[in-house]
């Protein structure tokens, strides 16, 4: 049986009082004052000035693409590395996922090798509609770069920070960095809202019909009238309460996932064949997961005895991230790339990281790994 857990909600009084005021109030449905209380300060949170909440980021990363026009046989471009949610919404439109290769230094989108297939792309004249640039684990991709290539040649840049809230690009908030930006509030993120999301964006009639059509396009009628299709996808007022009550301990939950991140690189300094994601110079990250990366040549396990040994004692770890392209869904979508991505994910393991996790659990976890290394014996 499971006892520690990778990523659990980490809840607390604050979000019981405002869920009661919610239900004192009877304003259960989607929509009511919490709502608004709730994009209003994530918006101040992040630095953004439209902030629209979601049942989900998946949601969220759907109407990013509808509101950019994305449609039938486009191409949106993305890291193969990263859940499948990123990719899944660039189906919904009809549109068609290239998947991108990552840099190793950061395990994100490699500007380099973006620039180059943008280069190719320009000479053929077929341009992807959007890119979406995924925060991985945390850490922001290096937006510099990509946020000049998609100017220089004019594609839409949506940012997934679904994993990254909390976390910084040369000072700015992650979310905030790309045309639209994109938070989930899934049971297992950094805050949580049970299930939610966020689309913050710069554009107001963006925010207005993303909230319109979020809210089953329904006309300004006295009767139910629809000239468009639209979507069930805003966030009920219980859950934004939630929300509210976690967006006020955000900062501190990032300081308690950094500590744990901490503690693990000095529990396990010295072990040889473990390595970590690599923190980029450019940026903090929120340490949402602690990942390894596992040489079984030098440690004398593999990733998955790793794993397997951890289960063993009631302690839940998984592989990084299966890339996309790998996936048998998009087995027959173009990927650019060496590699990168699939060597990361067959060493890769991500390590209990819940900003609630005590000493005694962290020590264990440090302990069951280290007890792999044959040296050890």
């Amino acid at each position: 049986m499971i006892s520690v857990h990778l990523s659990p909600p980490h809840l607390g009084a604050e979000e019981r009082a405002l869920i009661n005021q919610a239900l004192d109030s009877n304003w259960v449905a989607p929509l009511g004052p919490q709502v608004d209380a709730f994009e209003a300060e994530m918006a101040e949170a992040v630095g953004a000035t439209h902030a629209v909440a979601l049942s989900s980021g998946t949601a969220a990363l759907h109407l990013a693409l509808v509101l950019l026009g994305v449609g039938r046989d486009d191409e949106v471009w993305t890291s193969s590395l990263t859940f499948a949610a990123t990719a899944n919404p660039i189906t919904y439109v009809g549109a068609r996922p290239v998947f991108l290769d990552v840099h190793p230094d950061t395990w994100t989108l490699d500007p380099g090798l973006l620039e180059e297939a943008l280069a190719r792309a320009s000479r053929r004249g077929r341009m992807p509609r959007a890119i979406i640039a995924v925060d991985l684990y945390g850490q922001c991709a290096d937006y510099g770069p990509i946020q000049a290539l998609c100017r220089r040649y004019g594609v839409a840049l949506v940012e997934d920070a679904a994993e990254a809230l909390g976390s910084t690009y040369r000072g700015r908030a992650a979310g905030t960095l790309g045309d639209m930006g994109v938070y989930s509030f899934n049971g297992n993120k950094i805050i949580t809202t049970s299930g939610g999301g966020m689309l913050v964006c710069e554009n107001a009639a963006w925010a207005e019909r993303a909230r319109f059509l979020a809210s089953q396009a329904r006309d300004p009628a006295p009767h139910y009238q629809h000239s468009q299709i639209g979507f069930n996808y805003r966030m009920s007022n219980l859950l934004a309460a939630v929300g509210r009550g976690q967006l006020r301990v955000l900062e501190q939950r990032v300081e308690a996932r950094r500590r744990v991140n901490a503690f693990y690189r000095e529990a396990l300094r010295g072990v040889p064949g473990l390595t970590f994601q690599p923190e980029a110079e450019y940026g903090r990250s929120n340490c949402w997961l602690t990942c390894l990366q596992v040489d079984a040549e030098e440690l004398g396990a593999t990733r998955d005895e790793i794993r397997a040994e951890l289960e063993i004692a009631g302690i839940e770890s998984r592989p990084v991230w299966k890339p996309l392209h790998l996936q048998p869904v998009f087995s027959g979508c173009t990927f650019v790339g060496s590699g990168v991505s699939k060597w990361l994910f067959e060493r890769g393991l991500c390590l209990p990281s819940g900003s609630a996790l005590a000493p005694p659990d962290l020590q264990r976890i440090a302990d069951g790994v280290r007890g792999c290394w044959k040296g050890t014996a």
